[in-house]
């Protein structure tokens, strides 16, 4: 199947389920991208795979404009219903690819996207084109979970990562991230935080029970026999706890 079609159809089912996770939806983390925007955010700003739209409503707040982007429908409409309840009618919402974004060069003040790139065959693509449609000096944000940078480890994550939601391609180390996010671009900020996970709500958000019985016996057995896969898998009282590393970077346009 198609990557970009996989992607789709993932998170067509994951619309509701991802919209309304207290761990998706944390507002101390979206503050604290937010924040660390800071005062490009009063501008014209693009959030690249904006999914149910929880960092768009939170910038369109203080933005003079917010174009949404995401590849599925399903998920824009959630947008849509977060901006409209929160009263903003200063946002856009547009359905595409972020490989190929269709807008202009230097569009934007920000561009942002959060928890998306590791999703993507590749992610520089991406990030190529996010830095395209930013306006020189204008800032690029993002936030995203990042994988350990032991190669071993990480190859464990990952594949735990896309046996839950094969839309996953690969969580970057955060010394990659970094990297990538240093190409034509001054990295002005980092911060870096530990999420805890554990394993039934995290599995339950991709809205599959057929998926989750298997995916559950593999990491059980991981944990009780010490294997942490980069990402802390410990047994605690008969349920499996992680942890998801966040790596949140801002970078002004050179």
């Amino acid at each position: 199947m198609d990557h970009l079609q996989r992607t789709r159809d993932e998170f067509a089912r994951q619309a509701e389920s991802f919209s309304t996770s207290p761990v998706i939806t944390d507002q101390a983390q979206v503050e604290r991208l937010v924040t660390a925007i800071g005062d490009a955010a009063r501008g014209r700003v693009l959030d690249v795979a904006c999914g149910p739209g929880i960092v768009t409503a939170a910038l369109a707040a203080i933005a003079s404009k917010v174009v949404a982007f995401d590849l599925t429908p399903e998920m824009l409409i959630k947008a849509r219903e977060r901006c409209v309840k929160a009263g903003h009618a200063n946002v856009v919402f547009k359905e595409g690819s972020a490989t190929a974004l269709p807008f202009a060069d230097a569009s934007f003040d920000v561009v942002v996207t959060r928890l998306s790139l590791h999703h993507f065959d590749t992610p520089q693509t991406v990030l190529g084109e996010m830095q395209r449609v930013l306006k020189p000096g204008g800032v690029m944000a993002v936030a995203d979970v990042v994988s350990a940078e032991d190669p071993e480890k990480a190859a464990l994550q990952n594949a735990i990562e896309t046996l839950r939601d094969p839309s996953h391609v690969r969580m970057l180390p955060a010394s990659e991230l970094v990297a990538l996010m240093s190409s034509g671009l001054s990295v002005a900020r980092r911060e870096t935080w530990d999420k805890p996970r554990e394993f039934e709500e995290w599995a339950g958000i991709v809205a599959d029970p057929e998926r989750v019985p298997p995916l559950r016996t593999i990491v059980h057995a991981l944990a009780k026999a010490g294997q942490d896969a980069g990402m802390g898998l410990m047994m605690r009282d008969g349920a499996v706890h992680f942890f998801h590393r966040w790596q949140l970077i801002t970078a002004r346009k050179i």
